[in-house]
């Protein structure tokens, strides 16, 4: 784990491991692939190319804030995935 996911976890009173495991929770494992799951919802692309040119416009489109929101919100879930023994599943 790198020292600063360890150094913010440990001055908001948080433990970086769960047993022998260690809390790597990524933002986009929580917050990117539900929005992008939904925006590609029903789509159907010919070639590769046409799913990559959509994904960058929908990246390209997103709102800086959606960014911030999930970066924000990791402190959170982090902290519910220790009490939870890392039994965590969002619903």
């Amino acid at each position: 784990m790198r020292p600063i996911i360890q150094q913010t976890l440990h001055s908001n009173g948080c433990s970086a491991t769960v047993g022998k495991f260690f809390l790597i929770l990524a933002p986009s494992d929580f917050h990117l692939f539900g929005p992008l799951k939904r925006h590609l919802g029903g789509m159907a692309f010919e070639t590769e190319d046409d799913l990559i040119s959509e994904l960058r416009n929908w990246f390209h489109n997103l709102d800086v804030d959606f960014f911030r929101v999930g970066i924000n919100s990791l402190l959170s879930r982090w902290q519910k995935c220790i009490d939870l023994h890392g039994d965590y599943v969002e619903k």
